[in-house]
């Protein structure tokens, strides 16, 4: 298992074990396992020798000196396993605030790219009149066109242009290529007569 600073990124099921490792040592005993009940309430810190400084005989010091000696390697073994989840968590998060971050610029650039390539619209639509030939081909309001038959942002001077194209393309389908919410929309467009004025509507 990578540790922090370790040659590969530490993963949530690195989190994990670590975890768990620390469970195990506080199931030990961890931080302060007891010393053996047999010993008279001697812990940590007590003296082990008599008020005469010799060493203690109501006590199995052996014991108690191997007691201490586990207990202190138990508590140097919680405090480091308690630092490095605490450095594991802490790559996690910055890690995934990079990946965030990464992800936003990413789809930034994204829509930029899009938003770059698409071509450059010479005419907005204004209105559609409902059951006109515009309406029935699909064209809608704010529609931004940029291709309308042989007409694009290249030659296209006024709308008397688009009116040439209409008058010479009556009951034929026109291509028509429009900008619509930021995509490009292919549209086909029959100018024809209806019940209303011109061709289009």
């Amino acid at each position: 298992m990578a540790q922090p600073g370790g040659s590969r990124p530490v993963t949530v099921s690195d989190v994990q074990q670590l975890v768990k490792r620390q469970d195990g040592i506080e199931a030990a005993g961890a931080p302060r396992p007891p010393l053996p009940s047999q010993q008279k309430g001697v812990g940590m810190n007590e003296p082990l020798v008599d008020a005469e400084g010799f060493p203690r005989d109501d006590i199995d010091l052996y014991q108690v000196r191997t007691a201490r000696h586990n207990i202190i390697c138990l508590q140097n073994d919680h405090k480091a396993l308690m630092k490095q989840v605490e450095e594991a968590l802490h790559q996690l998060h910055a890690r995934e605030k990079e990946k965030h971050a990464r992800d936003e610029a990413e789809a930034l650039a994204e829509a930029m790219s899009q938003n770059q390539s698409l071509p450059q619209a010479f005419a907005k639509v204004n209105a559609v009149t409902p059951g006109s030939p515009a309406s029935i081909s699909g064209l809608q309001v704010d529609d931004e066109i940029v291709e309308f038959g042989s007409v694009n942002v290249n030659n296209f001077q006024n709308l008397q242009n688009i009116a040439t194209v209409v008058q010479h393309s009556e009951g034929r389908p026109l291509s028509v290529t429009v900008i619509r919410s930021g995509k490009k929309v292919h549209v086909g467009l029959t100018p024809k007569r209806w019940a209303g004025k011109g061709l289009l509507g």
